[in-house]
């Protein structure tokens, strides 16, 4: 219960609510088992010769009067539960978007798409339910099995006591062993639905693919595969309900039967009226229902529990908790420095970066290339602070860069599919800097050569992207998310491979947008592509981690290595160098 950090928590928060719920849950079964109570006695009476009518008008207003108020009391505790965990819901979402925050460059690689989904989806709407469903429901049946015990106390102890143990059965020993005689297939049923969510998500994401290949068939044939094993798993957890039921409905029974031969007894003994013989044994029905309950409550706790499992990895797939973050300061000039930097993942990989040494001071131009693997990513991120340099240090303007600090006041990013929202083009943009005026927007999107395109688009800056702003084309969007960082104006860019994936005509013209709208700022640019590498002042070559080459590309064409992939990568240039020789 110490280490649970999303369901107590939330029910301390709430207190004075989740006890006006349980006051309003336990008065609605309160007032039912009087309405069954005085509606017993009113057939009874009924049925028998009336001396006045106050004989059966005061039990037809009491039927009324405890009619109206179960509804009542049954309604304001729906409203007052809902209204509760809405309010829980809404900030254990602000909690996983402040756990996601600080990992949001790792995600992706971290977790699933499927996984997070299901998260995002299900696992934070199920949590709801352990409230409405398990919680709530069996607080208030323990306080109503407390009530009813000492109620029959009072005129039969040792009756009590044979009622007690009937009712525990109900209320303890078959919700326990729901739980631990269900627990694994209870597991092993909702990770099969996860698992299922997975292989969903990742097949509708790559649907294209398995079209074209013709093997559609046999992805539906598999995921049928699946689905029914998941369905036999399901199936023998309601086989094991049904039985359970059986059992309760036969202990219930049993509740009935004992009811009603006591009150027999009773009445024999002059201790009641017939009356109540009646009103005794309907007033146990709302009392067994609310019983009835708690195991199938209790059944649930293993869906709740992986849920919080999965919430659980993924705050602790956060390399540092952080607790209160540090903002880097909004700067106009920043010095970047690394030395003798190294990080590796785990201590069983190899370095991703080892022993890098790259200075940066304000407006220089650096581009980082190499192979996939070779550790440019990495960098990045050692660069960005989103993770800490376990040997070395990382600096702005002196100051040691770390995963507490916010960097996003002086670092923008550029990278190979930047997100566009659905919605207008002036708000995708306006995610910059959403306190820019007028006169910033049209500058930005000059800059970034957006004009034409916006004084062709039937609404203007109003017009609507859809959906990852699909209306545009690949370098389009790309000069959307460049207006976005222009409009940021951070002395820091990184550009990580923006001209990926674009035909060699788009990326020429994207790239010297770029270089000529990012003038003045510290360029660091991730490419494989040699294309463009004239503009940066350094270049450095990464391999397994380290700087196997650096300088400028004048320098680095005495290279055989380089020159040959600047070929590759510039026909005209080996073209030109052939007829020269």
């Amino acid at each position: 219960m110490k280490e649970d950090k999303w369901i107590f928590p939330f029910m301390r928060e709430n207190a004075g609510r989740i006890l006006i719920i349980l006051l309003l849950a336990i008065l609605a079964l309160g007032t039912g088992a009087m309405l069954t109570f005085t509606s017993g006695f009113l057939i009874s009476r009924s049925a028998m010769p009336i001396e006045n009518i106050l004989m059966v008008y005061i039990p037809i207003v009491g039927v009324r009067a405890f009619g109206i108020s179960r509804a009542v009391f049954s309604y304001l505790e729906r409203l007052a539960g809902h209204d509760a965990v809405l309010r829980i819901l809404s900030k254990m979402r602000i909690k996983l978007y402040r756990i996601l925050e600080p990992q949001a460059l790792f995600i992706k690689s971290r977790f699933k798409m499927g996984d997070m989904l299901g998260v995002l989806a299900e696992d934070i709407e199920q949590l709801q339910y352990i409230y409405l469903r398990t919680i709530f429901p069996t607080i208030a049946a323990f306080v109503l099995y407390i009530i009813v015990i000492c109620s029959i106390g009072i005129l039969d102890i040792p009756f009590a006591i044979l009622m007690a143990i009937y009712l525990a059965l109900l209320l303890i020993v078959f919700p326990i062993c729901s739980l631990f005689l269900m627990r694994k297939k209870q597991t092993d049923y909702k990770q099969r639905r996860n698992g299922l969510y997975q292989r969903l998500t990742d097949s509708v994401l790559g649907i294209t693919d398995w079209v074209i290949s013709g093997r559609s068939g046999s992805f539906i044939s598999s995921y049928e595969e699946d689905e029914v094993s998941a369905a036999q798993v399901n199936s023998r957890l309601t086989s094991f309900s049904r039985w359970r039921n059986f059992a309760q409905q036969a202990v219930s029974a049993l509740v009935i039967t004992s009811l009603l031969v006591w009150s027999a007894e009773q009445y024999a003994q002059g201790h009641i009226p017939a009356t109540l013989i009646a009103a005794i044994v309907l007033v146990a029905l709302p009392i067994l229902d609310a019983l009835l309950v708690v195991s199938e409550a209790f059944e649930r706790i293993p869906g709740y529990q992986d849920s919080l499992n999965r919430l659980k990895k993924i705050e602790n797939g956060a390399e540092q908790k952080i607790s209160a973050q540090e903002t880097a300061a909004k700067e106009d000039s920043v010095h970047i420095k690394l030395e003798q930097v190294s990080y590796s993942y785990t201590k069983a990989d190899i370095p991703s970066v080892q022993n890098v040494s790259v200075d940066i001071p304000q407006g220089k131009r650096i581009a980082v290339i190499g192979r996939s693997g070779a550790g440019k990513s990495t960098l990045l991120k050692l660069i960005q602070g989103a993770i800490p340099a376990q040997v070395g240090r990382v600096s702005y303007n002196g100051k040691t860069a770390c995963v507490q600090m916010d960097s996003s006041a002086i670092i923008s990013v550029l990278n190979q599919n930047p997100h566009l929202f659905d919605t207008t083009l002036r708000n995708n943009v306006l995610l910059g800097s959403e306190n820019a005026g007028d006169k910033e927007l049209n500058e930005a999107i000059n800059l970034a050569k957006l004009s034409d395109l916006v004084q062709k688009l039937p609404e203007g800056l109003d017009t609507f992207m859809q959906e990852t702003g699909q209306r545009f084309s690949g370098g389009e969007r790309q000069r959307v998310a460049l207006a976005r960082i222009l409009l940021k104006d951070t002395p820091v860019v990184i550009l990580d491979e923006p001209n990926a994936s674009l035909d060699p005509r788009t990326e020429k013209e994207l790239l010297q947008t770029i270089f000529t709208a990012l003038e003045g700022k510290s360029v660091i640019w991730i490419t494989h592509h040699l294309v463009g590498v004239e503009h940066m002042d350094e270049i450095l070559f990464m391999e397994a981690g380290q700087i196997v080459m650096r300088g400028t590309h004048t320098e680095l064409l005495k290279e055989k290595r380089y020159r040959q992939l600047y070929e590759l990568d510039h026909p005209d240039f080996l073209l030109k160098k052939m007829r020269h020789d």
